[in-house]
Formats: C-alpha cells, structure tokens, sequence
C-alpha cells in the first residue's frame, strides 16, 4: 500500500470533528508574539482563516482587530466555529470559490500539511491582494520520553497502519523541516517574495486527565475503535503516573511568512 502524504489522507484530514467541543476545549492557542507578528505584516485586517477547525485561531487574530473568515472541509468544525461568532465557510481550499473577494492575510492553524502545498500556495497568491502574507503555522509537541514510548508502542501493536515519529527522531524539528519545505513550495511559485520561517518554542505544565483529555484530539486517534484508544489512553496514562501524575509538554510553534508580490 502506497504512504500517502497528509493532504492525500482525507479520512483523517476530516476525522477531527468527531468531537469538537473536546478539540476546542484542550487544543491549546498560538503564541500571541507569533499573532501580533502576522497582524502587524498584513497590510490591512481581513484574514481568511483555512481549515479553520472550531476557530482557536481565528478567534486569536479577530481579538486583535483583524475581519475573519473561515474555510473548513468538516461541517462539524465549521458549525462550533460558527458557534463562536466566526464565520465559515464548508470546503477544501484547493477547491473553495473565493469569487471577487480579497484578503490581507491568508492563515493556517496546524492545518497546512493537510492541503496540498502547491496547489495551497497558487491559491493563496490568487486571494491575497498585492502585499499580502500567507502565514501557515502549527503545533508541534514532544513529551517526555517514557511517556512518548509508552504511547507509540501501543499504537504500533493495536493500530500499525498508523503513523508514528522514529524513536530517534524530534518531532519539535520534524515539523520545523516540514514548514521549511512547505515555504520552499510556495517559493517555487514565483508569486510570493522570500519565505521567513520563524519559531517559537513554549513549554506547558500538564496533569494526567489534562493530556489524556487533549491526547484523543491527536490525527489518528480520531479514528481508532473505542476500545483501542482506552488501550493507548491507559498506557499513556500508567507513564504519567510513573512520573507523579504530571509532566511538562514542549511545544514549538512553527511556520514562516511570505509576501504576495
């Protein structure tokens, strides 16, 4: 069986609405640096918001002034979007109709690696009005060793299939040379000026229910039996405990601007 690229999985690209009062309630926020940073490069307010989910970020950069719009491929994201007063609209990217509008910024919250990045950079440059900036970014975590093992070894017994980072491998610089490729593409379409990639690394605190809260919102988890994921919830849960029931996750925010020319 051939290894799909995320943006070609669109079972699990889609799966996240599943429950979306959980993912909205334990996904966390962006950094605000990161926000105002975007904020302060576009040259004017309107932000369209692509695979938008419940809008965690779209609700970021509406508290900071800006006029946003959502785009999100499952109606069950998009309705708790809506919801919360952001308007979304139901569609691929690649295959959402923009029509005569235009916008200042084109965002994406932990949602780039499920779009097809070139065909996601084309139709970024023939939405954004001259000057503006595409600005994908997402999150991405490294727990503590022993819980990391504990987590992928189930996985790989009950769910194989599934993807899962080498032993040896950061998957805080995974997403880092994911991102830097994804800039490289939308380099590659000689419509946007030189990519700037940034970084921002934070840590957070986490108790055993808080992580076995949020761990269920993971892609491919969405789709696991109701009985595997209390397998790979009490494994991860039994490491936690090991450790004296909290740890302490590292995150790095990452992702890069580039200018519409």
């Amino acid at each position: 069986m051939p290894i799909l690229e995320p943006h070609q999985n669109r079972q699990m690209a889609e799966s996240f609405g599943v429950d979306a009062v959980r993912y909205d309630r334990t996904r966390p926020a962006y950094p605000a640096e990161m926000i105002a940073r975007i904020v302060e490069l576009s040259p004017g307010p309107a932000v369209l918001d692509v695979g938008c989910g419940t809008g965690i970020a779209a609700r970021q950069f509406r508290a900071a002034g800006c006029v946003v719009l959502g785009v999100e491929p499952d109606p069950r994201m998009a309705a708790y979007a809506e919801s919360t007063g952001i308007t979304a609209e139901v569609a691929t990217f690649e295959s959402w109709d923009a029509g005569e509008r235009r916008f200042d910024a084109v965002v994406a919250g932990t949602a780039w690696h499920w779009i097809d990045p070139l065909a996601g950079a084309r139709k970024a440059a023939d939405v954004l009005r001259p000057g503006g900036v595409l600005a994908p970014f997402g999150h991405a975590f490294e727990p503590p060793a022993e819980i990391g093992r504990a987590s992928v070894a189930v996985i790989r017994r009950i769910a194989p299939q599934l993807p899962v980072p080498p032993p040896d491998v950061s998957v805080l610089d995974g997403y880092q040379g994911m991102y830097a490729k994804f800039a490289e593409v939308a380099g590659q379409t000689g419509r946007f000026g030189e990519p700037k990639p940034f970084r921002f690394d934070w840590e957070r605190a986490y108790t055993r229910d808080e992580w076995l809260a949020q761990l269920p919102t993971s892609g491919g988890l969405t789709r696991l039996a109701p009985e595997q994921l209390a397998e790979v919830l009490a494994a991860t849960g039994a490491a936690i405990d090991e450790l004296g029931g909290t740890f302490t996750m590292r995150y790095a925010t990452v992702g890069f601007t580039a200018v519409r020319d």
